[in-house]
């Protein structure tokens, strides 16, 4: 067998591979990675060669319950983000009262008061 005919053994010649250029970041060459398993994923579940567990994996993917799930999660992360801001908010709330207390008793002649 011809070398040109070995490197193409076991791989449809109609399909035409992606060039892109590398990943800048760990992030970015993980997410290049994870598109590469799914394109290939989605190539052996045309082909007829997936595994069954592939298939019960995208099949779980796509449930009403696994849309649920993802749904709760970024609600949660929401909820989360939202927490985060409301004491950020309230520490700068404490800082302004602080500091217009200060300035209050500056003004009113009194001497200002260390904070420990």
């Amino acid at each position: 067998m011809p070398k040109s005919e070995r490197k193409l053994q076991g791989r449809d010649p109609n399909i035409k591979k992606r060039k892109s250029k590398p990943a800048e970041t760990p992030e970015g060459r993980e997410n290049q990675l994870i598109a590469l398993a799914y394109d290939a994923a989605e190539e052996r579940i045309r082909n007829g060669t997936a595994s069954s567990a592939e298939i019960v994996h995208f099949l779980r993917m796509g449930s009403t319950k696994e849309r649920l799930d993802q749904r709760d999660k970024q609600k949660d992360i929401e909820l989360k983000s939202a927490k985060t801001e409301a004491l950020e908010s309230q520490k700068r709330i404490e800082e302004l009262y602080s500091n217009a207390l200060s300035a209050m008793r500056k003004y009113s002649g009194q001497e200002e008061i260390e904070e420990r």
